[in-house]
């Protein structure tokens, strides 16, 4: 199913390609990528010939009915693993053992540093949770991913994708061998994620921000929340009515 989808992929939306050579043939690594739509775990996948696996919320996989059953298959097909988001420490910890999972069996595991989709299109500050630890406690390589323009295709919130051509950077792979076992070290999983960050910066040509995503989806949505409490305070005051 992986290449029936990616071959359709390709077909209507022609991704164009650069680095293609950076990925291994065999053997395990990681893809740290940006985010700016929720089809790039699509695109990725649909360029290279060995399977990709990323994070999906379980509730993806398990919805009842027929639309629950397709989309279950749909995300199976293009290799998304499911992730129980309950307990303790929820999806971060969850994320962290299926991806060391992954590259222990040697294969490519794909994530995204930021966390959660750009709100804006451009490059936020990198989580050093789940890729970090995930390389420091494999040793696998990391290998930089810019996606280009995938967030014009299918912006946040619609449906349908325009179909236009989308862009993927691969970079060098990254080797952080020299730091495996040190896990727990919260400073060295910091300078993992910024050097991976800006490598994927370099390749992306994003404006970065040095704040994480989820503060600044925080910060847009508080400050919409007051534009529109400005705006029903002045509408109530021009029409007489108390503040």
């Amino acid at each position: 199913m992986k290449f029936s989808i990616g071959g359709s992929l390709k077909l209507a939306f022609r991704p164009w390609v650069e680095g293609l050579e950076n990925i291994p043939a065999e053997g395990p690594a990681i893809l740290a990528s940006n985010h700016l739509s929720f089809s790039d775990s699509f695109f990725l996948p649909a360029v290279l010939d060995r399977k990709v696996t990323f994070i999906a919320k379980a509730e993806y996989f398990t919805s009842p009915g027929v639309k629950g059953k397709l989309t279950a298959a749909f995300f199976k097909g293009v290799g998304q693993l499911p992730v129980d988001r309950s307990g303790a420490r929820g999806a971060g910890e969850a994320a962290i053992k299926s991806g060391i999972e992954v590259i222990e069996r040697g294969e490519l595991f794909g994530i995204y540093p930021e966390g959660t989709r750009s709100p804006d299109g451009r490059l936020y500050r990198g989580k050093p949770g789940g890729l970090a630890r995930v390389a420091l406690a494999t040793g696998a390589p990391v290998i930089p991913v810019a996606m280009i323009d995938t967030e014009k295709i299918q912006p946040p919130g619609k449906v349908v994708p325009k179909l236009m051509r989308p862009g993927i950077r691969i970079g060098k792979p990254l080797d952080f061998s020299r730091y495996h076992g040190m896990d727990g070290d919260r400073f060295i999983l910091r300078s993992v994620t910024d050097e991976v960050m800006y490598e994927i910066m370099k390749l992306s040509g994003q404006e970065y921000v040095d704040i994480y995503a989820t503060a600044a989806k925080r910060q847009m949505a508080d400050a919409e929340k007051a534009e529109k409490a400005e705006k029903t305070g002045k509408a109530e005051k021009a029409d007489g009515k108390p503040e």
